[in-house]
């Protein structure tokens, strides 16, 4: 059983998550929704990016569609870096006998460091290949070959109403990601709901694919691209960093996924309702093919993933009032999701069995690993779900942890505790079989 600090944590967390949805529904707007929406709620607890190499992870934010708050949380792990590099970074940071933390808030803090000694600056300056001094974090060096590391999707939980691609354990757990699955971690801040229903945050995990896929083919084209104008818009090489701008000098690719993002090995990761974008998001791969390339997802993870449906299961009966997301709170969140006149729990959204699903056939689907909880509601759905992948030949293990609750690996609480870490090192073993370029060394 959970122990007793989880289950005194569980019901405060009920109850104010409960408030939180009565106080949106009564607030839910009833004309046409916003477009632009809403990726975070001012009263989450939020973690500032930090481009330096802070546990040994670099962050940056990318807000990639002008037209709504759809954003990217970047997470690259010191890894990615060539060893002269990380020896140098090392090096210089010894020989100053500065902690690694020194090296935390140096985006921040940079005009503060023209007032030390040229001696700090430079070595600073130097660390990690940034040759930037207004910039502060790290830069790829444009005459030095990266290692390409796989990229991976993260679409955070919250019961499609909260959470954030930058709260404080989103980050806290997108950097554990990073560092024991060896990836470029993309944490999706998509877009909340009641503001934007169904379908805007599974429209904007597409949308984050497609994305990926433009970076890498303006990657590419930035090799052999001069100056010269494609659709009205003048691209322009510039000699320095080798990036492709515009006419108002705004840089087209992102130089972290240009340097280190290996697309063709990408990875879905979804967190409860995050689950369900990202089951969503692979049927879409699936269907556009080649038309993704060179994006090619290998793999997902469904952690605890958010199905329900109108006929209920032995956990959906037996746990219905189980810890943290119960289902009468979840189903003042998936009434807050679904449109009114959409609202039903075999909607596509929420029952990846229903009959009126649509899509690619099962056996298309890329290999699938599914975390469930002893203690959660929604376990014996997920279950099911794997078990029909396996019908059809696709690769689907089921990792159910003792005495654990929904969200035991994502929820702030639980994060340091030592079954979350062994969630996260058994999801890099699994997920390490599909994108190692050496071949299934690893096994599950």
């Amino acid at each position: 059983m959970p122990s007793v600090a989880v289950k005194l944590y569980s019901v405060f967390f009920k109850l104010l998550l409960k408030h939180r949805l009565q106080n949106l529904i009564s607030a839910s707007p009833d004309g046409s929704p916003d477009p632009f929406g809403v990726s975070t709620r001012p009263d989450e607890s939020v973690s500032a990016a930090n481009p330096s190499f802070t546990d040994g992870v670099a962050t940056k934010d990318i807000h990639i569609d002008p037209m709504t708050s759809l954003t990217v949380r970047i997470f690259l792990p010191e890894s990615a870096l060539p060893p002269s590099d990380l020896r140098r970074g090392d090096d210089s940071h010894s020989h100053h006998h500065q902690p690694r933390s020194d090296r935390r808030h140096s985006h921040v803090i940079t005009p503060l460091l023209n007032q030390t000694s040229p001696e700090r600056n430079e070595s600073r300056r130097k660390s990690y290949g940034c040759n930037d001094e207004s910039y502060g974090g790290y830069a790829p060096s444009p005459k030095r070959s990266s290692r390409k590391l796989p990229v991976m999707l993260q679409f955070h939980g919250g019961g499609w109403v909260t959470g954030s691609s930058d709260s404080a354990a989103n980050d806290f757990f997108c950097r554990r990601i990073a560092k024991v699955c060896d990836v470029i971690v993309l944490a999706v801040g998509y877009r909340l709901a009641p503001e934007n229903r169904y379908p805007a945050a599974f429209e904007d995990g597409v949308k984050v694919l497609n994305w990926l896929g433009k970076q890498a083919n303006l990657a590419d084209c930035c090799k052999s691209l001069g100056n010269r104008r494609v659709n009205g818009v003048e691209l322009k090489k510039l000699n320095v960093q080798g990036h492709i701008v515009d006419a108002f000098g705004a840089s087209m690719v992102e130089p972290w996924l240009a340097a280190h993002a290996d697309p063709s090995r990408c990875v879905l990761l979804g967190v409860s309702c995050g689950g369900n974008i990202a089951d969503y998001v692979a049927r879409k791969a699936v269907e556009a093919g080649k038309l993704l390339e060179p994006v090619k997802v290998v793999a997902q993870v469904l952690m605890y993933p958010f199905f329900v449906g109108n006929n209920p299961t032995q956990s959906e009966i037996k746990l219905a009032n189980s810890y943290f997301y119960d289902k009468p709170v979840s189903v003042l969140a998936w009434k807050l999701f679904l449109p009114e006149k959409e609202f039903d729990f075999d909607h596509p959204a929420a029952n990846p069995l229903a009959h009126n699903r649509s899509g690619p056939p099962l056996k298309l689907m890329p290999p699938t690993l599914t975390v469930v909880a002893e203690h959660d509601w929604m376990r014996d759905r997920a279950i099911a779900y794997a078990e029909e992948l396996r019908k059809v030949n696709v690769d689907s293990p089921v990792l159910e942890y003792k005495d654990a609750v929904h969200e035991f690996a994502t929820l702030d609480m639980l994060l340091n505790t030592p079954q979350a870490q062994a969630c996260a090192e058994d999801i890099a073993i699994w997920v390490k079989k599909y994108i190692s370029l050496r071949g299934h060394e690893f096994s599950y």
